[in-house]
């Protein structure tokens, strides 16, 4: 029998981590949590400031998800009572639409009586979202690397754990980048050369982190598919990705689309030594900003 209502809680995540664009991400203990209940008329409440701006109607990301669910299964779409509330800031880099969609696919499969899996589940998001990188990481946590395979399908993914020791600071610039500004700033081609270097560079990245290498991640990150184009858009993010290295980050990168970035460290000395460049490198473009120390979620979405 069918639920009437669920919560589901669903973790952040960043994406590329340099070189793998489209296809790496990690989840992060930020969370999207979303109650959907079966309902008389359609209601969408929102907690917090930053959510304020989302459509409170059927135009809302987490109605429309629910509702190619029902419609997938040829139902009638049923009227939702909908509360959300998130931890991840908007159109930032961080995960927060890639959550909304693992939740409402989530919450709203639950209510139809499961007639999905999780792995049919992430194919089906990855598909909404384009591309498997922040959905894998938000349903499964860990560190997802996954391909958009040429025929319809299954989407294939591998999930392994984060190295223990890899801790991330992330610099959050207080201004919004959508991540349609930021794809439109990509070339239409590339030089085969730097097709070659990412290719390369993609590669080591995964076995790093499959292996707890963290000392070639300043190297495995580098990559001249994307980040380098976006630079303009986000102000110090040239800076971070070439000099944090030699500030005591293990590696540095664009979080998804921007404009947030990451650093990843193992001891308080280089954090601090971190933080003191990431103040000076904005301070310097006059970006007001944040701080943050982000953990990785190993669980991915969970249901209550």
């Amino acid at each position: 029998m069918s639920q009437q209502e669920v919560t589901v809680k669903v973790p952040a995540s960043t994406a590329n981590l340099g070189p793998g664009f489209d296809a790496i991400g990690m989840a992060f203990q930020l969370y999207t949590v979303i109650r959907m209940e079966i309902a008389s008329e359609t209601e969408i409440t929102v907690s917090g400031d930053h959510l304020a701006v989302l459509p409170k109607d059927k135009s809302n990301l987490l109605y429309q998800v629910a509702a190619h669910l029902f419609q997938s299964l040829d139902r009638a779409v049923p009227e939702l009572a909908i509360e959300v509330s998130s931890e991840i800031p908007l159109t930032r880099g961080l995960g927060s639409s890639a959550a909304a969609v693992v939740g409402a696919l989530v919450a709203a499969n639950i209510l139809a009586g499961k007639p999905y899996t999780m792995d049919q589940l992430f194919s089906m998001s990855a598909r909404i979202e384009g591309h498997p990188d922040n959905v894998g990481a938000s349903f499964f946590g860990g560190i997802i690397v996954s391909t958009m395979p040429k025929e319809e399908g299954d989407v294939p993914f591998i999930r392994f754990s984060v190295p223990d020791s890899l801790r991330v600071l992330a610099v959050i610039p207080d201004f919004w980048l959508s991540t349609d500004k930021a794809r439109s700033a990509l070339p239409s081609s590339y030089e085969k050369k730097d097709v070659v270097f990412t290719l390369g560079h993609s590669s080591l990245l995964v076995a790093a982190l499959a292996q707890s290498r963290l000392d070639l991640l300043a190297e495995a990150m580098q990559d001249k598919i994307h980040q380098s184009y976006r630079a303009s858009l986000i102000p110090g993010l040239s800076e971070i990705l070439s000099d944090a290295v030699s500030h005591g980050a293990l590696g540095a990168a664009l979080s998804g689309a921007g404009p947030t970035s990451l650093c990843f460290y193992e001891t308080d000395e280089q954090r601090e030594s971190l933080s003191r460049f990431l103040a000076k490198v904005m301070d310097e473009h006059k970006v007001s900003y944040q701080l943050l120390d982000l953990v990785p979620d190993t669980v991915g979405v969970q249901i209550s």
